[in-house]
């Protein structure tokens, strides 16, 4: 199939790279031309490990434009991937959507064969019918569900393992409202063994929002019982170890730590939060969620001002920077209120990251960059963020650690017992 990608950002990349390696011929679409230039060189516009070798491997039926309506026009299907960032209250901005589903529709008044226009980026329930709809019908003339086809395929990928989560996902979700949508998708996802749900658009943009909401809810709620159980000297690990046991809870997402971060959790949960009260609902929980989540790197500042009560003057290392290991993402990375608090009292701050430093440049430019992860041990304190494996293999011997990630190592060796929960 003749797929257009609009949107060369983390989802649109790591989807058309995929669907290529799938045996179908991807127009990347974006007007950032760095973006452009990187996809036609075989390199990926962002840090995912393996997409590289994926572009370079599926070249040939991989072509990058900045003209929307022409690559619409060439293939069958266009998955919209752009973005759709916080605003001040916390609900979503689709002006990028907006934007691409007016081209999209004025390419699809010249067309004459069927298309399909899926939806992937992250958008509350009602706006694949309630906006990007409309906007196809009146750019386009034509009729949705009739003349062109409408659906949903919100996804699921993870920062650093988001080759694996495209091609062996725990599920994939299909909204649509057409036969010839459904099938089309179908087609497209009937090489990946996996469970497919196919359900009403809204549903599919829901289950999205749902799932994002809950695994924070799971990491905010492991925190606070981390904050009792440091107060009782109790292991937290060990207690979500035992807790995690029940088939009913599962595991998955009960590290205590400093909190989330990145791209989705955070924007997910705020535009919830910002919906349920347009429709006159009390989302408390989630507001909690998001309470906690804020509130949990400052517990890291506490435990080093116990040790260190005057941070002016002192060198404070600080490794990791990205909001997870394997990736170069730094947006709400929880390092990032940290740097902030440190400036704020004085500190001077020695930074490592294998993957993010350019991207924490942008914001901190002022702060001290080293190229290696000892070079940030040659520090008054050192403070972990980000559980790259590499920090495992550090000596961390005579060193004051204050430990937000649960490194091993970091316990083993250090002075200063400072592993947060």
């Amino acid at each position: 199939m003749k797929i257009s990608i609009i949107g060369c950002g983390y989802v649109g990349a790591v989807t058309g790279a995929c669907f290529a390696a799938l045996g179908h011929e991807i127009v990347f679409v974006d007007l950032d031309p760095d973006k452009i230039a990187a996809i036609t060189a075989g390199k990926s516009p962002i840090y995912e490990p393996g997409l590289d070798e994926l572009l370079q491997g599926n070249a040939s039926t991989i072509t990058a434009t900045d003209d929307l309506a022409d690559a619409v026009c060439r293939t069958e299907a266009t998955f919209i991937c752009v973005g759709t960032p916080s605003q001040q209250d916390g609900s979503i901005d689709l002006a990028h959507v907006r934007s691409v589903a007016a081209g999209i529709g004025r390419a699809l008044r010249q067309k004459q064969d069927h298309h399909t226009v899926i939806v992937k980026s992250t958008v509350l329930p009602g706006t694949t019918e309630g906006v990007v709809l409309p906007i196809l019908e009146a750019e386009s003339g034509k009729r949705a569900f009739v003349d062109f086809g409408l659906a949903s395929n919100p996804e699921f990928l993870r920062e650093g393992s988001a080759l694996s989560d495209f091609f062996t996902p725990d599920r994939i979700i299909i909204g649509v409202s057409d036969d010839r949508s459904r099938r089309r998708l179908e087609e497209l996802y009937a090489p990946i063994d996996c469970p497919k749900m196919i359900t009403a658009i809204p549903v599919a943009e829901m289950i999205k929002y749902v799932s994002n909401a809950f695994l924070a809810t799971k990491i905010s709620f492991a925190n606070e019982i981390g904050n009792i159980c440091k107060r009782m000297e109790i292991d937290t690990a060990e207690v979500f170890r035992g807790v995690g046991m029940d088939h009913r809870i599962n595991p998955a997402f009960f590290q205590a730590g400093i909190g989330f971060g990145g791209s989705c959790f955070p924007k997910d949960v705020r535009a919830l939060i910002a919906r349920a009260e347009e429709v006159g609902v009390e989302p408390k929980i989630l507001k909690d969620v998001i309470e906690v989540n804020e509130e949990q790197p400052l517990k890291l500042l506490e435990l080093l001002t116990a040790h260190l009560p005057d941070l002016d003057r002192k060198t404070i290392g600080l490794l990791g920077l990205a909001f997870k290991p394997n990736t170069d993402d730094v947006r709400e990375s929880r390092a990032i209120p940290i740097v902030e608090t440190l400036l704020r009292r004085g500190a001077t701050v020695l930074a490592y990251d294998p993957m993010a430093m350019v991207n924490f440049r942008k914001l901190y430019p002022q702060i001290d960059y080293v190229p290696t992860a000892a070079d940030a041990l040659a520090a008054d304190a050192v403070l972990i963020t980000t559980e790259w494996k590499e920090f495992e293999s550090l000596n961390y011997s005579g060193k004051v650690v204050i430990d937000g990630r649960r490194i091993e190592r970091a316990r083993e060796g250090s002075t200063y017992n400072g592993v947060c929960w």
